[in-house]
């Protein structure tokens, strides 16, 4: 046997062969970790003559995997983003503190960040980047210390603290209901009004997307066949709430979302609080194995927390006792 074959894999060449498998091109691999293409063909070569077969068929003008090349492939991409990750932690741990946050973007931009301020006041030594998008990564495959998810109980890891429930309730701007009441707009008094106005409609055509929309609530208002004037149909829940700001239409937001809004009057529920409706999912923190060892994290998802209680208070939304409990934290 082949005394190279039994020696570990170098790191310099998988990195070589990551990055080629990836672009598909000697060329951009070469240019992405600052080498020479004839530099990235001798490591290539050489982890195949360790591996002991060909990674990668090479081509007139294209490259393309072998069939080990691809098995291989899975592995190191693993190796080198959990490699990467630790030295990304022990640079940080030499410097200032970070806490790596993952979310979606309507919380995000809605309830995490116009409070992060406050977090920072109390915090000026630690620093927090948050990742804000739709897909639920795997926390513990990521850097990421922690996230803050959106979706029903039986679809949450079971180590997940329950942060507030979902509340629906309808809103508009101060400027569209004065206007509604001095006569220059149509009247907005009750639920058969809104055939006059226009609506923002989340564009969610998922099935749990039913409890968040207009169609739902029109419905518990007896009113499940109402047209509005025009509807507004939008991607995401932040665009329904700056739509209603803004006077454009009238939303049904999520009421946890914009509960500071509506307590500085810069939204107002036309129906009042009577005319809120429930859904059946809740928000919820849930920490990865790394986050649950590093203390600044752990700091702030208890800050989270105390923000979530006071969002709780809000909106109405109690908690039981057990519940209580569990937001405990580590």
């Amino acid at each position: 046997m082949n005394p190279s074959r039994q020696r570990p894999l170098a790191i310099g060449p998988l990195r070589a062969f990551e990055a080629v498998a990836r672009h598909l091109s000697f060329r951009a691999a070469a240019e992405e970790l600052h080498l020479t293409q004839s530099a990235i063909s001798r490591q290539i070569r050489s982890l195949e003559e360790e591996v002991g077969c060909q990674l990668l068929l090479r081509g007139t003008r294209h490259v393309e995997l072998s069939s080990h090349g691809s098995l291989l492939l899975g592995t190191v991409r693993g190796v080198l983003d959990r490699l990467d990750t630790t030295v990304r932690q022990i640079r940080q741990s030499q410097g200032r503190k970070v806490v790596n946050v993952t979310t979606f973007a309507s919380f995000a931009s809605l309830w995490l960040l116009p409070r992060l301020e406050a977090f920072h006041r109390l915090h000026p030594d630690m620093d927090i980047r948050v990742s804000a998008h739709d897909q639920i990564i795997d926390l513990d495959d990521s850097e990421m210390d922690l996230a803050l998810r959106y979706g029903p109980t039986n679809l949450l890891p079971p180590d997940a603290q329950r942060l507030f429930g979902e509340i629906l309730t309808p809103v508009a701007s101060p400027w569209l209901l004065q206007q509604a009441q001095s006569g220059q707009l149509p009247p907005l008094r009750q639920a058969s009004d809104l055939a006059l106005h226009t609506l923002a409609e989340e564009d969610d055509q998922r099935p749990s997307g039913v409890y968040v929309s207009w169609r739902r609530w029109l419905a518990e208002q007896g009113q499940k066949d109402l047209q509005p004037r025009r509807w507004m149909y939008l991607n995401f829940t932040y665009q329904q709430v700056q739509a209603a700001l803004s006077g454009q239409a009238i939303a049904l937001a999520r009421l946890a979302l914009v509960s500071e809004p509506l307590q500085r009057k810069e939204l107002l529920e036309p129906f009042g609080p009577k005319a809120r409706m429930d859904a059946p999912s809740s928000y919820w923190l849930v920490m990865s194995r790394q986050g649950r060892q590093r203390p600044e994290a752990l700091g702030f998802a208890r800050w989270v927390q105390e923000q979530a209680a006071l969002t709780r208070h809000a909106i109405g939304d109690g908690l039981t006792g057990d519940e209580e409990e569990g937001l405990g934290g580590d």
